[in-house]
Protein backbone atom coordinates (compact mmCIF):
# COMPACT_ATOMS: atom_id res chain seq x y z
CA UNK A 1 0.00 0.00 0.00
CA UNK A 2 1.80 3.10 -1.27
CA UNK A 3 0.43 6.03 0.75
CA UNK A 4 -0.37 9.32 -0.93
CA UNK A 5 2.39 11.34 0.80
CA UNK A 6 5.28 8.97 0.02
CA UNK A 7 6.72 10.63 -3.09
CA UNK A 8 6.50 14.13 -1.56
CA UNK A 9 8.31 13.06 1.62
CA UNK A 10 11.08 11.33 -0.35
CA UNK A 11 11.59 14.50 -2.39
CA UNK A 12 12.03 16.63 0.75
CA UNK A 13 14.25 14.27 2.76
CA UNK A 14 17.30 15.24 0.71
CA UNK A 15 17.48 18.75 2.14
CA UNK A 16 15.07 19.15 5.06
CA UNK A 17 14.04 17.48 8.27
CA UNK A 18 10.61 15.97 7.67
CA UNK A 19 8.02 16.04 10.47
CA UNK A 20 5.28 13.46 9.90
CA UNK A 21 2.29 13.67 12.22
CA UNK A 22 -1.20 12.22 12.34
CA UNK A 23 -3.54 10.13 14.50
CA UNK A 24 -2.15 7.17 16.40
CA UNK A 25 -2.14 3.97 14.28
CA UNK A 26 -2.84 5.86 11.06
CA UNK A 27 0.23 4.26 9.43
CA UNK A 28 3.06 6.76 10.06
CA UNK A 29 5.65 4.18 11.06
CA UNK A 30 4.67 1.80 8.25
CA UNK A 31 4.90 4.61 5.70
CA UNK A 32 8.26 5.75 7.10
CA UNK A 33 9.78 2.30 6.76
CA UNK A 34 8.56 2.04 3.16
CA UNK A 35 10.39 5.18 2.04
CA UNK A 36 13.69 3.37 1.48
CA UNK A 37 15.43 0.04 1.91
CA UNK A 38 18.18 1.42 4.15
CA UNK A 39 16.97 3.01 7.39
CA UNK A 40 17.58 3.05 11.13
CA UNK A 41 14.53 3.27 13.39
CA UNK A 42 14.53 4.68 16.94
CA UNK A 43 11.36 4.91 19.04
CA UNK A 44 11.47 7.10 22.15
CA UNK A 45 9.06 4.74 23.91
CA UNK A 46 11.70 1.97 23.75
CA UNK A 47 14.25 2.21 26.63
CA UNK A 48 17.10 0.86 24.49
CA UNK A 49 16.28 3.33 21.74
CA UNK A 50 16.16 6.19 24.26
CA UNK A 51 19.75 5.40 25.23
CA UNK A 52 20.77 5.45 21.56
CA UNK A 53 19.12 8.85 21.18
CA UNK A 54 20.98 10.12 24.25
CA UNK A 55 24.31 8.86 22.83
CA UNK A 56 23.40 9.79 19.23
CA UNK A 57 24.49 6.29 18.28
CA UNK A 58 22.37 5.47 15.24
CA UNK A 59 23.81 4.04 12.02
CA UNK A 60 24.99 6.95 9.90
CA UNK A 61 25.60 4.73 6.88
CA UNK A 62 21.86 4.33 6.47
CA UNK A 63 20.04 6.52 3.99
CA UNK A 64 17.34 7.43 6.48
CA UNK A 65 16.99 7.72 10.26
CA UNK A 66 13.45 7.61 11.69
CA UNK A 67 12.85 9.20 15.10
CA UNK A 68 9.45 8.01 16.35
CA UNK A 69 7.63 9.86 19.18
CA UNK A 70 10.62 12.19 19.54
CA UNK A 71 8.38 14.99 20.81
CA UNK A 72 8.38 13.19 24.19
CA UNK A 73 12.07 14.08 24.54
CA UNK A 74 12.61 17.24 26.59
CA UNK A 75 13.66 20.15 24.33
CA UNK A 76 13.42 17.85 21.32
CA UNK A 77 13.51 20.69 18.81
CA UNK A 78 16.80 22.07 20.10
CA UNK A 79 18.22 18.55 20.20
CA UNK A 80 17.15 17.91 16.60
CA UNK A 81 18.53 21.29 15.49
CA UNK A 82 21.90 20.29 16.92
CA UNK A 83 21.90 17.05 14.94
CA UNK A 84 20.91 18.83 11.74
CA UNK A 85 23.38 21.70 12.07
CA UNK A 86 26.50 19.90 13.32
CA UNK A 87 26.63 16.76 11.19
CA UNK A 88 27.87 17.41 7.66
CA UNK A 89 27.24 13.93 6.25
CA UNK A 90 24.01 12.81 7.78
CA UNK A 91 21.20 10.54 6.61
CA UNK A 92 17.76 11.91 5.86
CA UNK A 93 15.95 12.76 9.10
CA UNK A 94 12.29 11.82 9.55
CA UNK A 95 10.46 12.60 12.80
CA UNK A 96 7.05 11.03 13.43
CA UNK A 97 4.53 11.62 16.18
CA UNK A 98 0.89 11.13 17.14
CA UNK A 99 0.55 14.69 18.43
CA UNK A 100 0.71 17.98 16.58
CA UNK A 101 4.43 18.76 16.62
CA UNK A 102 3.87 22.39 15.68
CA UNK A 103 2.06 22.99 18.99
CA UNK A 104 5.22 22.42 21.04
CA UNK A 105 6.43 26.02 20.88
CA UNK A 106 7.85 26.31 24.40
CA UNK A 107 11.37 25.68 23.10
CA UNK A 108 11.12 28.50 20.57
CA UNK A 109 11.44 28.38 16.80
CA UNK A 110 14.75 26.54 16.79
CA UNK A 111 13.80 24.49 13.71
CA UNK A 112 12.74 27.48 11.60
CA UNK A 113 13.78 26.99 7.98
CA UNK A 114 15.04 23.47 8.62
CA UNK A 115 11.90 21.35 8.22
CA UNK A 116 8.80 20.59 6.21
CA UNK A 117 5.73 19.10 7.87
CA UNK A 118 3.27 16.51 6.57
CA UNK A 119 0.00 15.39 8.16
CA UNK A 120 -1.00 11.79 7.41
CA UNK A 121 -4.73 11.09 7.41
CA UNK A 122 -6.68 7.80 7.48
CA UNK A 123 -7.61 6.14 4.21
CA UNK A 124 -10.45 7.73 2.25
CA UNK A 125 -12.34 7.03 -0.96
CA UNK A 126 -9.89 8.95 -3.12
CA UNK A 127 -6.77 7.23 -1.79
CA UNK A 128 -8.28 3.74 -1.79
CA UNK A 129 -9.78 4.14 -5.27
CA UNK A 130 -6.33 4.98 -6.65
CA UNK A 131 -4.87 1.69 -5.39
CA UNK A 132 -4.45 -1.23 -7.75
CA UNK A 133 -7.30 -3.73 -7.53
CA UNK A 134 -9.53 -1.41 -5.47
CA UNK A 135 -13.23 -2.14 -5.20
CA UNK A 136 -15.85 0.09 -6.78
CA UNK A 137 -16.46 3.37 -4.88
CA UNK A 138 -19.88 2.30 -3.45
CA UNK A 139 -18.30 -0.79 -1.84
CA UNK A 140 -15.45 1.32 -0.44
CA UNK A 141 -17.95 3.82 0.98
CA UNK A 142 -19.89 1.08 2.76
CA UNK A 143 -16.70 -0.24 4.39
CA UNK A 144 -15.54 3.22 5.44
CA UNK A 145 -18.88 3.97 7.08
CA UNK A 146 -18.71 0.68 8.99
CA UNK A 147 -15.07 0.58 10.10
CA UNK A 148 -13.58 4.01 9.43
CA UNK A 149 -10.42 4.61 7.42
CA UNK A 150 -7.62 3.55 9.77
CA UNK A 151 -5.62 0.97 7.79
CA UNK A 152 -5.73 -2.04 10.10
CA UNK A 153 -9.50 -2.23 10.73
CA UNK A 154 -10.31 -1.15 7.16
CA UNK A 155 -8.17 -3.91 5.66
CA UNK A 156 -9.58 -6.48 8.09
CA UNK A 157 -13.11 -5.47 7.01
CA UNK A 158 -14.55 -7.09 10.13
CA UNK A 159 -16.86 -5.04 12.35
CA UNK A 160 -16.21 -7.23 15.41
CA UNK A 161 -12.45 -6.69 15.01
CA UNK A 162 -13.07 -2.97 14.51
CA UNK A 163 -15.01 -2.63 17.77
CA UNK A 164 -12.16 -4.28 19.68
CA UNK A 165 -9.53 -2.20 17.87
CA UNK A 166 -11.51 0.97 18.55
CA UNK A 167 -11.53 0.39 22.30
CA UNK A 168 -7.80 -0.37 22.40
CA UNK A 169 -7.02 2.65 20.24
CA UNK A 170 -8.95 5.03 22.49
CA UNK A 171 -7.53 3.48 25.68
CA UNK A 172 -3.96 4.20 24.53
CA UNK A 173 -4.80 7.83 23.82
CA UNK A 174 -6.69 8.34 27.09
CA UNK A 175 -4.50 6.36 29.49
CA UNK A 176 -1.07 6.91 27.97
CA UNK A 177 -0.77 9.85 25.59
CA UNK A 178 -2.91 12.33 27.55
CA UNK A 179 -1.02 11.65 30.77
CA UNK A 180 2.45 11.72 29.17
CA UNK A 181 2.01 14.69 26.85
CA UNK A 182 -0.64 16.88 28.45
CA UNK A 183 -0.46 15.90 32.12
CA UNK A 184 -4.23 15.43 32.19
CA UNK A 185 -5.59 13.91 35.38
CA UNK A 186 -9.36 13.86 34.75
CA UNK A 187 -9.31 11.03 32.20
CA UNK A 188 -12.91 10.09 33.02
CA UNK A 189 -14.04 13.63 32.22
CA UNK A 190 -12.36 13.62 28.80
CA UNK A 191 -13.67 10.13 28.07
CA UNK A 192 -17.19 11.37 28.86
CA UNK A 193 -16.62 14.40 26.62
CA UNK A 194 -15.67 12.11 23.72
CA UNK A 195 -18.82 10.05 24.23
CA UNK A 196 -20.91 13.23 24.18
CA UNK A 197 -19.25 14.47 20.99
CA UNK A 198 -19.94 11.15 19.26
CA UNK A 199 -23.67 11.90 19.40
CA UNK A 200 -23.33 15.55 18.32
CA UNK A 201 -21.42 15.29 15.05
CA UNK A 202 -22.85 17.74 12.53
CA UNK A 203 -24.33 19.96 15.24
CA UNK A 204 -22.88 23.20 16.58
CA UNK A 205 -21.26 22.83 19.97
CA UNK A 206 -22.05 25.05 22.93
CA UNK A 207 -19.12 25.22 25.35
CA UNK A 208 -21.37 26.27 28.22
CA UNK A 209 -23.79 23.38 27.55
CA UNK A 210 -20.93 20.87 27.56
CA UNK A 211 -19.50 22.46 30.70
CA UNK A 212 -22.87 22.15 32.43
CA UNK A 213 -23.25 18.49 31.46
CA UNK A 214 -19.70 17.69 32.59
CA UNK A 215 -19.87 19.92 35.68
CA UNK A 216 -16.66 21.75 34.83
CA UNK A 217 -15.87 25.28 33.68
CA UNK A 218 -16.11 26.57 30.10
CA UNK A 219 -12.35 27.08 30.21
CA UNK A 220 -11.78 23.43 31.08
CA UNK A 221 -14.03 22.23 28.23
CA UNK A 222 -12.18 24.43 25.73
CA UNK A 223 -8.84 23.12 26.98
CA UNK A 224 -9.99 19.49 26.70
CA UNK A 225 -11.28 20.05 23.16
CA UNK A 226 -7.96 21.63 22.15
CA UNK A 227 -6.08 18.66 23.62
CA UNK A 228 -8.23 16.21 21.64
CA UNK A 229 -7.50 18.25 18.50
CA UNK A 230 -3.77 18.20 19.24
CA UNK A 231 -3.95 14.42 19.67
CA UNK A 232 -5.73 14.03 16.31
CA UNK A 233 -8.92 12.62 17.81
CA UNK A 234 -11.21 15.37 16.50
CA UNK A 235 -10.99 18.49 14.34
CA UNK A 236 -13.14 21.60 14.39
CA UNK A 237 -14.98 23.36 11.58
CA UNK A 238 -15.93 26.96 12.27
CA UNK A 239 -18.70 29.04 10.66
CA UNK A 240 -17.69 31.03 7.59
CA UNK A 241 -17.30 34.74 8.10
CA UNK A 242 -15.41 37.38 6.16
CA UNK A 243 -13.96 38.45 9.50
CA UNK A 244 -12.08 35.33 10.59
CA UNK A 245 -11.61 36.59 14.15
CA UNK A 246 -15.39 36.94 14.55
CA UNK A 247 -15.98 33.48 13.07
CA UNK A 248 -13.73 31.88 15.67
CA UNK A 249 -15.92 33.28 18.44
CA UNK A 250 -19.01 31.53 17.10
CA UNK A 251 -20.04 27.96 17.97
CA UNK A 252 -18.04 25.40 15.93
CA UNK A 253 -18.72 21.83 14.88
CA UNK A 254 -16.42 18.91 15.65
CA UNK A 255 -15.75 15.83 13.53
CA UNK A 256 -13.81 12.63 14.28
CA UNK A 257 -10.80 11.44 12.31
CA UNK A 258 -12.25 7.97 12.86
CA UNK A 259 -15.69 8.00 11.22
CA UNK A 260 -16.50 4.74 12.98
CA UNK A 261 -16.65 6.69 16.26
CA UNK A 262 -19.75 8.58 15.11
CA UNK A 263 -23.03 7.58 16.71
CA UNK A 264 -25.88 8.49 14.40
CA UNK A 265 -27.69 7.60 11.21
CA UNK A 266 -26.10 7.02 7.81
CA UNK A 267 -26.45 10.70 6.92
CA UNK A 268 -24.48 11.88 9.95
CA UNK A 269 -21.74 9.32 9.36
CA UNK A 270 -21.54 10.34 5.70
CA UNK A 271 -21.21 13.98 6.74
CA UNK A 272 -18.29 13.06 9.04
CA UNK A 273 -16.70 11.00 6.26
CA UNK A 274 -17.02 13.95 3.88
CA UNK A 275 -15.53 16.36 6.44
CA UNK A 276 -12.54 14.01 6.80
CA UNK A 277 -12.04 13.87 3.03
CA UNK A 278 -12.18 17.66 2.71
CA UNK A 279 -9.81 18.23 5.62
CA UNK A 280 -7.39 15.65 4.20
CA UNK A 281 -7.36 17.35 0.80
CA UNK A 282 -6.77 20.77 2.41
CA UNK A 283 -3.83 19.46 4.44
CA UNK A 284 -2.44 17.72 1.35
CA UNK A 285 -2.55 20.94 -0.66
CA UNK A 286 -0.97 22.93 2.18
CA UNK A 287 1.77 20.41 3.07
CA UNK A 288 2.73 19.28 -0.44
CA UNK A 289 2.00 22.32 -2.62
CA UNK A 290 1.99 25.30 -0.24
CA UNK A 291 -1.57 26.28 -1.18
CA UNK A 292 -3.85 27.69 1.51
CA UNK A 293 -7.48 26.61 1.85
CA UNK A 294 -9.99 26.60 4.66
CA UNK A 295 -13.07 24.56 5.57
CA UNK A 296 -16.14 26.16 7.14
CA UNK A 297 -19.90 25.74 7.36
CA UNK A 298 -22.59 28.32 6.66
CA UNK A 299 -25.42 29.22 9.00
CA UNK A 300 -27.90 32.10 9.18
CA UNK A 301 -29.45 33.49 12.33
CA UNK A 302 -32.74 31.77 11.48
CA UNK A 303 -31.09 28.34 11.24
CA UNK A 304 -30.61 27.86 7.49
CA UNK A 305 -27.40 25.95 6.96
CA UNK A 306 -25.00 24.55 4.35
CA UNK A 307 -22.78 21.77 5.66
CA UNK A 308 -19.48 22.88 4.11
CA UNK A 309 -17.95 25.90 2.42
CA UNK A 310 -14.48 25.46 0.89
CA UNK A 311 -12.44 28.60 0.32
CA UNK A 312 -8.94 29.53 -0.77
CA UNK A 313 -6.90 32.08 1.16
CA UNK A 314 -4.98 34.69 -0.80
CA UNK A 315 -3.07 37.21 1.34
CA UNK A 316 -5.76 38.80 3.53
CA UNK A 317 -8.64 37.71 1.27
CA UNK A 318 -10.80 34.59 1.49
CA UNK A 319 -12.40 33.43 -1.75
CA UNK A 320 -15.23 30.84 -1.49
CA UNK A 321 -14.92 28.05 -4.07
CA UNK A 322 -17.50 25.39 -3.24
CA UNK A 323 -20.72 24.98 -1.26
CA UNK A 324 -21.42 21.38 -0.29
CA UNK A 325 -24.50 19.81 1.29
CA UNK A 326 -24.53 16.17 2.44
CA UNK A 327 -27.65 14.00 2.68
CA UNK A 328 -28.25 10.28 2.64
CA UNK A 329 -31.18 9.76 0.26
CA UNK A 330 -33.14 13.01 -0.19
CA UNK A 331 -32.50 13.98 -3.83
CA UNK A 332 -34.63 17.13 -3.68
CA UNK A 333 -32.42 20.24 -4.05
CA UNK A 334 -31.80 21.83 -0.67
CA UNK A 335 -33.56 25.19 -0.41
CA UNK A 336 -30.69 26.42 1.78
CA UNK A 337 -28.55 27.07 -1.29
CA UNK A 338 -30.92 29.87 -2.26
CA UNK A 339 -30.63 31.39 1.21
CA UNK A 340 -26.94 32.12 0.61
CA UNK A 341 -27.07 32.99 -3.09
CA UNK A 342 -27.12 36.75 -2.46
CA UNK A 343 -23.97 36.58 -0.29
CA UNK A 344 -21.74 34.73 -2.78
CA UNK A 345 -20.85 35.20 -6.44
CA UNK A 346 -21.64 32.25 -8.71
CA UNK A 347 -19.61 29.27 -7.49
CA UNK A 348 -19.73 25.48 -7.52
CA UNK A 349 -22.67 24.01 -5.58
CA UNK A 350 -22.92 20.28 -4.95
CA UNK A 351 -25.39 18.16 -3.01
CA UNK A 352 -23.94 14.73 -2.15
CA UNK A 353 -26.11 11.69 -1.51
CA UNK A 354 -25.22 8.28 -0.15
CA UNK A 355 -28.02 6.72 -2.18
CA UNK A 356 -29.01 8.24 -5.52
CA UNK A 357 -30.79 6.72 -8.53
CA UNK A 358 -29.71 9.34 -11.10
CA UNK A 359 -27.21 12.19 -10.98
CA UNK A 360 -28.41 15.55 -12.30
CA UNK A 361 -27.77 19.28 -12.43
CA UNK A 362 -29.95 22.41 -12.57
CA UNK A 363 -29.89 25.72 -14.47
CA UNK A 364 -28.60 27.59 -11.41
CA UNK A 365 -25.50 25.33 -11.38
CA UNK A 366 -26.50 23.05 -8.51
CA UNK A 367 -25.30 19.46 -9.01
CA UNK A 368 -26.79 16.38 -7.34
CA UNK A 369 -24.06 13.73 -7.14
CA UNK A 370 -23.43 10.27 -5.70
CA UNK A 371 -21.16 10.73 -2.70
CA UNK A 372 -19.05 7.64 -3.42
CA UNK A 373 -18.11 8.72 -6.95
CA UNK A 374 -17.63 12.41 -6.12
CA UNK A 375 -15.40 11.76 -3.09
CA UNK A 376 -13.33 9.27 -5.08
CA UNK A 377 -12.30 11.94 -7.61
CA UNK A 378 -12.51 15.25 -5.66
CA UNK A 379 -9.45 17.49 -5.86
CA UNK A 380 -8.67 21.11 -5.01
CA UNK A 381 -6.93 22.69 -7.97
CA UNK A 382 -6.54 26.42 -8.52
Amino acid sequence: MNRYLASHIIEDLGGKIVLLTGPRQVGKTTLSKMLGRSFDYLNFDNPEHRLALHDRSWDRKKELVIFDELHKLKNWKSWLKGVYDTEERRPGLLVTGSAKLDTCRKVGDSLAGRFFQFRLHPLDLKEISAMEGAEAPPAILAKLLATGGFPEPYLKANERFYRRWQKSHLDIILKQDLIELENVQDIVGIETLIQMLRTRVGSTISYSALAGDLQVSDKTVKRWLTILENMYVIFRVTPWHRNIARAILKAPKFYFYDTGQVMGNHGVRLENLTACALQKEIHYQEDCHGRAFQLNFLRTKDGKEIDFCLSCREADRVKPLLLLEVKWADARPSTNFRAFAEYFPPLEKVQLLGELHREKSYPDGLEIRRAANWLATFSLCL
